[in-house]
């Protein structure tokens, strides 16, 4: 079993989404929700997460023992997300040996080069996209 942790703040939306799409297209997966808040958690709940837990503690305890987390891009840098991201979160995030599929969403005060633009739902389906080659080609370490 693939243990994915989706990370995210604000209201969850995001991550709601991001949930709803791998349980609709991967098998075989557990799936984290770590909200930065408890409406963000909440959210992610209601998406169908298997696990839900919120804070700084619960992002960094489930990031080292995750093989793959998604999130916007924020979630990798200190103080983002209007200060949700603590610096211990962004480290553990960054620290993990996880795979990450991080989503440019440009709120975050990050801009990522070459990244061509696009809607929140087409950056939700290249990310889960993602985790699925990942899944398919047993490229997470278990």
């Amino acid at each position: 079993m693939i243990k994915i942790l989706v990370i995210d703040g604000m209201g969850g939306g995001i991550g709601k989404a991001i949930i709803e799409k791998i349980k609709a297209t991967l098998q075989n997966t557990e799936i984290i929700a770590v909200g930065t808040n408890a409406i963000a958690t909440t959210a992610m709940l209601k998406g169908g997460a298997d696990f839900c837990a919120t804070g700084e503690n619960a992002v960094v305890f489930n990031a080292g023992n995750a093989d793959c987390i998604i999130g916007v891009v924020g979630i990798a840098f200190a103080n983002s997300m209007f200060g949700e991201v603590s610096p211990a979160m962004a480290n553990a995030v960054s620290r993990s040996r996880a795979h990450k599929i991080l989503i440019p969403i440009d709120k975050c005060s990050v801009s990522v080069a070459g990244v061509t633009p696009a809607s929140v739902q087409e950056y939700i389906a290249d990310a889960v996209e993602r985790a699925r080659h990942l899944v398919d080609n047993s490229r997470i370490a278990g």
